[in-house]
This record gives structure tokens, sequence and C-alpha cells, in this order.
């Protein structure tokens, strides 16, 4: 699987991943103490959805564009949405937008004076990107640089505080077992760190090995949600995604319930998917 950020921008998947995303930011938000924010495979600060690459696949009609569309929006959701709506003009805000922001620019958005963002891309032209994107910013440090090797390189943060996103865009095989060994590695250097992995969900049994090897590492507090739209039986499509969270905020299991039950009747086609929120380690 390739799952290129580029084709997929603004797609339900993006979707459901930003808003976790959200939650654990706002949560950090809550201390004045500074926080350090590590995006491990950044991709573009932002995507224009108008892009022939976005229009190849058009998932951002089913994913942001309905989200945009909907009202009485959780607080996270509603967060995450004014974020998309101050990157578009004013015609867009309730409509299809034009520009959607990657998780660069969504983080950028919360990040208080004495906050500071560190992202990492092996792709050396979205690293030049992110470069100009964020150019003359104090606060963000962009780094062409494999995002594995990232959780060796830079934790832990100075700041003692902050969030790991790690959302690779799949292209090995290997990809599951590999993010099973930087986590569990980035862990033990760093085992007070909030992590947050995104996966795809195709069939289901890499994803029970995965939890099985993370289960088995030693890692601590660890909770998983996933949002399907198709039954998890097709290998073949991307049925769904799922977020695995190490030390999650505070009754972030409960939030996450009551934010999926808002979301994926919003979202699905049909009647076919599920939600899941689980404790792999419990608290």
């Amino acid at each position: 699987m390739n799952y290129s950020h580029t084709y997929h921008a603004g797609s339900f998947s993006d979707v459901f991943k930003h808003i976790v995303l959200v939650m654990l930011v706002q949560s950090l938000r809550k201390k004045e103490t500074p926080f350090c924010y590590l995006d491990t495979h950044a991709g573009l600060g932002r995507y224009d959805l108008q892009s022939k690459a976005a229009e190849k696949t058009g998932e951002a009609s089913d994913g942001i564009g309905k989200v945009l569309r909907k009202q009485n929006m959780p607080p996270a959701v509603l967060d995450y949405a004014t974020v998309v709506r101050a990157m578009n003009s004013p015609e867009a805000a309730e409509e299809m937008p034009r520009f959607y922001p990657g998780s660069p620019c969504l983080v950028r958005h919360f990040l208080r004076p004495q906050d500071r963002m560190v992202l990492t891309e092996l792709d050396a032209d979205d690293a030049q990107a992110l470069k100009q994107e964020f150019h003359g910013d104090a606060q963000v440090g962009v780094h062409n640089t494999d995002g594995y090797a990232a959780l060796k390189a830079f934790l832990p943060p100075k700041e003692k505080r902050g969030l790991v996103l790690i959302d690779p865009p799949f292209e090995r095989p290997d990809e599951f077992r590999a993010a099973a060994q930087a986590l569990t590695a980035a862990w033990q250097r760093w085992p007070r760190g909030t992590y947050a992995f995104w996966y795809p969900i195709k069939d289901r049994p890499p994803i029970d090995k995965f939890e099985r090897l993370i289960g088995a590492s030693g890692i601590q507090k660890v909770l998983v949600a996933e949002l399907c739209l198709l039954p998890d039986t097709r290998a073949a499509t991307l049925n769904g995604c799922g977020m695995m969270i190490v030390n999650p905020p505070w009754h972030m299991d409960e939030e996450l319930r009551s934010i999926l039950a808002w979301l994926w009747p919003r979202l699905r086609n049909g009647e076919l998917g599920s939600t899941r929120v689980e404790w792999i380690v419990p608290e």
C-alpha cells in the first residue's frame, strides 16, 4: 500500500487522525509548561484539494467535505474544523475547502509561544516545501531525514513534555514490524511522552500481530481507536484506519467513544463498518 498524503488529503482517515491529534494537543495546552511536538512523517504543511492528485481520488468530498457541512460539532471537531476554515476563504468556510492542513499546519495553529515543533520528512521535495512553509518560524524545525531515525535523534526533548505523531506512508511491506520496533525503542528512551501511531485497516491479521508485538514490548498505557467504513475483511481496499495512543490523556477513551459516535454516522455511506476503542495495555 502507498498511503501518499497528497492523494488522500482531507479523506475520512485524515479527518479522524487530525481530530485525535487536536484532542492530544489541546490536552497538552492545559498546563503552562512548554511541550514539544515531533512529526516523524510530516508530509506537506498544507494540501491543495484542487490538485490533480487530490482530484484523482476525490476522497476529500467524502471526508472533510461532509464534516464541514454538519452542525452541533463536539468541541474537538469544532476546533479541527476551525483550523480548516481559517486556511480558506470565507466562501469556502461551510463548503468544500480549497486547502487542507496537514498535521504540521494543524498543530502549528495550537502552539503557544513557549512550545516547539520538530518536523521530519524523508522525501526531499516535501521537506523543502515544509521549509518554505515555515520559513522564519523560530518555533518550527524541519529536517530531511528518516522518520524512525528521528525518534532516536530528537527524543527525549528538552521540554520533557510532548507528543510524537508517527504517520508512515506504508510503502514497505514490513511497516507494522518496523513501527513496533521504533515505537518500543522510543518509549524506552522517553517513557513519559505521548505517542500517536496512525495505521490503515485493510484486513485484521496484520493489525492483530502488531498489537501483540506492542503488548509484549513492555510499553505501558496503550489505547487504540478505530473508524471503519467497511468491514475489515477486504484486504484489497482501505476499509478504515486506527490510531494507537501511548500515554493518552485521562479519560481519552471516553472522549473518543463520544467523538466516534458523532463522526461515524456522518462519514459512512451505508450500514457497514464499525468503530472501536479498546485498551491494549490498560492504565
